[in-house]
């Protein structure tokens, strides 16, 4: 009998937290709100296909010549990038036109010569010091027996995306709603070559660790993997959970309020084979304890192959994964308060 009475006990417990958890929960999601919704989506339809397109093309152009990190058509496409942001008025945080965080090529192995972060900034107006990165890495394969790997959708999608989003926050600021927190346009050099990239800018950081609350890291979202020919209509979502429970919240209600994606979380099961949380460039933000989302389309048939070429994105869908992450964004940058690394 007393031993009914214990595990009885334990069941109401039990019960009893998990209902605490339920509850835990459903106050985060009570509590993401956006605000002025229409407004958001007046800023978020300035992300169009035909801008997205026009970026592809010329950073995944020949004369880039596949972006191998250290090679003239890597500095030739940093270049592009540093005059996209001087052209739109969106600062350095480095001051006048350096817009490069420079890597020694001591800092690299396998011989490759010296490359560069590339990076733009917006300040926050209330909360300066805290800090978003939005990145995605520049480089690629460079030149293989003479054939160029373009790398359109590896990753001159992702690039485009954020320089997208940096005009969208720009043209917000113009317009008299600009940031509360300040965001970090983050391009990386050398995701292929092993992170170099963003591990030298987590231990070199131009801003903070303790005060980035958030890395939305973009690799490959142009294209359509195998498993959804026939449902498009999704993005993988990889790490949102993985250090903060409030941000996988955050990018489900910013998906629910403005695009309505899929949010396939298959490649983000801890038993995942391809081990993708580990592969791109917010992992070296996610060993510092900055919680991540890693947004991704999936490998197809022309990942890392010379047939990756711009005329095969999906515009189309490239606005729509990009419009997810700048509402994402957007509430991360102007909610009432930080979010939380509850998980740390």
């Amino acid at each position: 009998m007393k031993v009914l009475i214990f595990v009885s006990a334990l069941s109401l417990v039990g019960s009893c937290a998990t209902k605490r958890y339920t509850e835990k929960i459903q106050d985060i999601k009570d509590n993401i709100k956006f605000e002025d919704v229409n407004q958001i989506n007046n800023f978020a339809n300035t992300i169009t296909a035909d801008e997205l397109s026009k970026n592809v093309y010329a950073f995944s152009s020949d004369e880039n010549q596949g972006r191998k990190t250290g090679t003239l058509g890597h500095h030739n496409a940093s270049s592009f990038l540093k005059k996209y942001y001087i052209k739109e008025g969106i600062s350095s945080p480095l001051g006048t036109d350096n817009y490069y965080q420079n890597i020694p090529e001591s800092f690299f192995t396998n011989e490759i010569k010296n490359s560069q972060n590339v990076v733009a900034f917006i300040k926050g107006s209330e909360f300066p010091n805290e800090i978003l990165i939005i990145s995605a890495h520049s480089d690629h394969l460079g030149t293989i027996d003479n054939i160029i790997y373009n790398g359109a959708d590896d990753n001159g999608s992702g690039t485009a995306a954020v320089m997208e989003m940096a005009q969208a926050f720009k043209i917000a600021v113009q317009k008299g709603f600009g940031p509360k927190r300040s965001i970090l346009f983050l391009h990386l050099t050398a995701e292929e070559e092993g992170l170099y990239g963003s591990r030298y800018y987590t231990e070199h950081p131009i801003f903070s660790i303790e005060n980035t609350i958030a890395n939305l890291n973009i690799d490959m979202i142009g294209r359509v993997d195998k498993l959804h020919e026939n449902n498009p209509n999704y993005i993988y979502i990889i790490g949102a959970d993985r250090l903060s429970t409030e941000l996988h919240y955050i990018s489900e209600a910013a998906n629910k309020q403005f695009t309505n994606l899929v949010l396939d979380y298959k490649l983000n099961s801890e038993s995942d084979p391809n081990r993708y949380y580990f592969r791109s460039d917010h992992y070296n933000f996610a060993l510092k304890g900055v919680p991540v989302i890693f947004y991704f389309n999936g490998e197809h048939a022309d990942y890392h192959q010379p047939t990756d070429t711009a005329d095969k994105i999906n515009y189309p869908l490239l606005e729509k994964r990009t419009k997810l992450i700048f509402t994402t964004a957007w509430y991360l940058v102007n909610s009432p308060k930080r979010i939380i690394a509850d998980k740390r």
